[in-house]
């Protein structure tokens, strides 16, 4: 696993072997990059990364010049390894909480540019993220919401659906408030 594009492209963070997450793919990253160049301006966007893991969608997003980056995952041997890839990779505009995405959605949280999530596929509640966004004040104007998950999960019939894209098993669905 590498970044793929900014000022660390083709780093490699450190990734434990015993690492429970499922990383999104290199190919799927660099798509859903590419389409985000064309529609987010990094270096002034808020951004919240959802059920972190790894940590590299942040990592992504802090090469391509983002300065305000959150990051929220609960597993504390996950955190560790993301913040050791903090000082490996120089990254210093990242803000990691460690608590479960839901409990820090049920809370006020300000509004963002971006937000992104990427639960496990197989997780019950699941389903409710685009209700826990859209329409609650969780997006700035114009912001989009991303969920990623696998290809047996259609949101298409969500208030704030735009669009969804396939790479593979791994499906981005876009939503929009």
């Amino acid at each position: 696993m590498r970044i793929i594009s900014g000022q660390l492209s083709g780093r490699r963070p450190l990734i434990p072997k015993n690492l429970l997450a499922r990383p999104t793919t290199d190919q799927a990253r660099e798509g859903l990059f590419n389409i985000l160049r064309n529609r987010l301006d990094f270096e002034n966007s808020r951004v919240l990364d959802l059920f972190s893991g790894t940590g590299i969608i942040g990592f992504e997003f802090a090469s391509l010049g983002c300065r305000d980056i959150t990051c929220v995952e609960r597993d504390r041997f996950h955190c560790a390894a993301i913040r050791k890839n903090f000082d490996l990779l120089d990254i210093n505009t990242i803000r990691l909480i460690e608590t479960d995405a839901f409990n820090f959605l049920k809370k006020e949280v300000h509004p963002f540019d971006l937000i992104f999530a990427d639960p496990p596929y197989d997780h019950p509640l699941l389903i409710t993220l685009p209700s826990m966004i859209i329409g609650k004040n969780r997006l700035l104007a114009d912001g989009i919401f991303i969920l990623e998950h696998g290809p047996d999960k259609s949101f298409t019939d969500f208030p704030g659906f735009t669009e969804v894209r396939k790479y593979g098993k791994v499906h981005f669905s876009f939503f929009m408030d």
